[in-house]
């Protein structure tokens, strides 16, 4: 008997394994089953992205490369993110191994043990384990569903939001447009929220990813974002992906925008943690952005016409009522009387070859909601709404 069994950290063993992964990891890669649990694409990669790595590669490009990311990378964003938004110069830009590293980064250079953390919910739980790892208390403020029954939404109280971002609240965590819900913040909450957190010192922690992928904004190229309003001295960090605007979920590519002040001590962090992204990775993510609008535009068009596919079809079931999402990736749908929805999509994969997300795993503030990610084919929605639709007629 060891008188020192092995065992993490307290706090590494309170977090909450993600439950997506819970009911994916039992059957991916199962012969039959519809997955449309993860938040990625049924399409690859493009091949002038796919082709840039391989020449880079077959260029000996397998080399460590600058903390911050190729200068040429970096450059490229500044000035895909000035056309987005305010100037943004390459020197507040640090490019990372992912955008859950972006993340976590993030967290390791703001949070201290026992710091108050604010997170609007539902919310992929990334976001909320990320600053419980490193000692954080993590208070919530969830989304308002369905207020108008006619035209039922995810909406926002700003005043519960403000009343919750009390004097020595270290961070506000939000993600808009927002994974699960397809919440888009508006740009006069954006203002209000500004005004307060800059009152009180709260850091603003945007999650970024998902700013492309918005729908009916009459030309509008992007989410309304912080760093549309504020200057470069706030205390604003933006975290960005390659993942899903330009359909490279695998490459684990992504970046951090942060007041220059900030800068040093997060290139450490970045040598600490991962040294640096691969060269012919961030090869890859410059010719996705100098040559990527083609990629974005037709994606948001077509993830559009699936949003409006699924919605109708969902809403056409019994039991099930899907708000229209605003942006992202996502339907996140009631289902009438369910009480555990992880059961329940154990159940769909087991029963119906269906894989959803259970809401349960964005928060309690998730229950009875299901995650489907219209990234997809048609084809491939229809059949699983078919499956959907014989799984409820038999409960």
């Amino acid at each position: 008997m060891l008188s020192f069994p092995p065992h993490s950290r307290p706090i590494v063993q309170a977090l909450s394994a993600s439950r997506i992964r819970e009911v994916a990891n039992a059957d991916i890669g199962r012969a039959g089953i519809l997955p449309f649990w993860f938040g990625e694409p049924d399409e690859v990669t493009p091949d002038f992205i796919r082709e840039a790595a391989k020449a880079a590669l077959d260029e000996g490009d397998t080399f460590y490369t600058h903390n911050y990311g190729m200068p040429a990378l970096r450059e490229a964003i500044s000035s895909y993110l000035s056309g987005l938004h305010q100037p943004i110069s390459a020197e507040r830009i640090a490019v990372t191994s992912s955008g859950v590293s972006a993340l976590m980064l993030t967290a390791q250079l703001i949070i201290n043990p026992g710091d108050h953390v604010v997170a609007v919910t539902p919310l992929w739980p990334n976001l909320i384990e990320i600053p419980k790892i490193l000692g954080a208390h993590v208070t919530t403020v969830a989304l308002q569903f369905g207020r108008d029954p006619a035209a039922p939404l995810w909406e926002l109280d700003i005043d519960q939001l403000l009343a919750a971002l009390t004097p020595g609240t270290k961070a506000l965590v939000i993600n808009s447009p927002n994974n699960p819900t397809g919440w888009v913040i508006t740009r006069a909450q954006q203002e209000i929220i500004l005004a307060h957190c800059r009152l009180h010192g709260i850091w603003i922690m945007a999650d970024d990813v998902y700013e492309r992928l918005v729908y009916d904004t009459d030309g509008r190229a992007c989410a309304p974002s912080f760093l549309d309003i504020g200057v470069p001295e706030d205390r604003i960090i933006s975290t960005n992906s390659f993942s899903k605007s330009w359909l490279m979920t695998g490459w684990r590519l992504g970046w951090v925008v942060a007041p220059k002040a900030l800068m040093e001590d997060l290139g450490k962090l970045i040598e600490f943690n991962t040294c640096c992204a691969p060269g012919f990775v961030q090869r890859a993510g410059i010719v996705a952005i100098e040559r990527g609008d083609e990629i974005i535009r037709n994606t948001v068009a077509r993830y559009q016409t699936a949003r409006d596919f699924l919605h109708a079809r969902l809403n056409a079931l019994p039991g099930i009522t899907a708000p229209k999402p605003k942006g992202a990736m996502y339907l996140f749908f009631k289902v009438d009387g369910a009480t555990d929805t992880l059961e329940l999509c154990k159940r769909l994969v087991r029963e119906a070859d269906l894989g959803l997300a259970p809401g349960s795993a964005f928060g309690a503030e998730g229950e009875g909601y299901v995650r489907w990610c219209f990234a997809s084919s048609l084809e491939r929605l229809e059949g699983g709404a078919q499956r959907l639709e014989r799984f409820l007629g038999r409960q």
